[in-house]
């Protein structure tokens, strides 16, 4: 069972008989005619399902008759783990710069990550990221250019004189023009605000705004209303029976907006706005959603 039609679509194959048993990534290297390094890099960048469960673990034991399911293979493994070479910047003064995050990069302490690679574009060494996004999320992230700047800026985040707004694509129809999430994540307060944009039977393109930045809030606050965002292998459903959605390999959701008081100009505002990236478009008109 083998669907080819193009490098975006997913392919499948059947688990044969003599197959039962196999290790996920020595059957991948068989199937696609890669080598294993190459078939674990599909794996770790969570590509990867079996009978519709995403599944990254190396030496997972197939079963016969089972399905796996690999989305959007690329030919060139490297594509797989491909990093940016410069950070797209989008505001900055003497104290603070908001970078536009890519997908797959972490924010910092990683050799390759967004704060790694703008030190080296600054030539600033003293560069450090003011707060967090999760690797697979996009869009606007702050960064302080000495150490007076980051604590100042910490301050800010810690009075909660922030408010950051996302943009999400979740399953199912979101019924509510506007509502508030009240429900408190690890014993602490966790307010997310939501509206919603466009919504269908199959999926809901939302904008969260949210003052309090727990952990995987937005992603565990939507999970919780039975509206997980698509791609999210984490909170979502543990398997997924959509082929189309199984080419969805991270959690849609993009970082649109941050304003906040300037840590270091009293009166002053940092307000940026990132553009949503053409891969998220490319979901919404695939969902009808714009």
């Amino acid at each position: 069972m083998k669907n080819t039609d193009s490098g975006r679509s997913p392919v499948a194959y059947k688990v044969a008989r003599r197959e039962d048993g196999m290790p996920l990534q020595d059957f991948l290297a068989a199937h696609l005619g890669v080598s294993r390094r190459a078939a674990k890099q599909q794996i770790d960048a969570r590509i990867v399902r079996v009978d519709g469960q995403c599944v990254w673990m190396a030496h997972h034991r197939l079963r016969a008759g089972g399905i796996v399911t690999v989305a959007g293979f690329a030919a060139s493994p490297t594509a797989v783990s491909s990093r940016p070479s410069k950070a797209k910047i989008i505001w900055q003064d003497e104290n603070y710069l908001v970078a536009d995050k890519p997908a797959g990069v972490l924010v910092n302490e990683a050799p390759f990550s967004l704060e790694t690679l703008l030190r080296t574009q600054t030539g600033n060494p003293d560069l450090r990221a003011s707060h967090r996004l999760d690797r697979d999320t996009t869009g606007c992230v702050l960064f302080s250019k000495s150490d007076a700047a980051h604590d100042a800026a910490v301050a800010v985040f810690k009075r909660h004189a922030v408010a950051k707004t996302y943009r999400t694509v979740v399953s199912g129809r979101w019924d509510a023009e506007s509502s508030t999430i009240d429900l408190p994540l690890d014993g602490r307060r966790a307010l997310s605000m939501v509206r919603c944009i466009r919504a269908n039977n199959k999926a809901s393109h939302l904008a969260v705004r949210i003052e309090t930045g727990r952990t995987h809030q937005i992603r565990r606050h939507l999970a919780m209303a039975r509206h997980p965002v698509l791609g999210d292998g984490v909170y979502g459903p543990k398997s997924v029976a959509d082929l189309d959605l199984m080419r969805l390999t991270r959690p849609l959701l993009h970082a649109v907006e941050l304003e906040l008081e300037h840590p270091l100009r009293p009166g002053a505002a940092i307000k940026v706005f990132s553009p949503l990236p053409q891969e998220f478009h490319r979901w919404l008109r695939a969902l009808r959603l714009e």
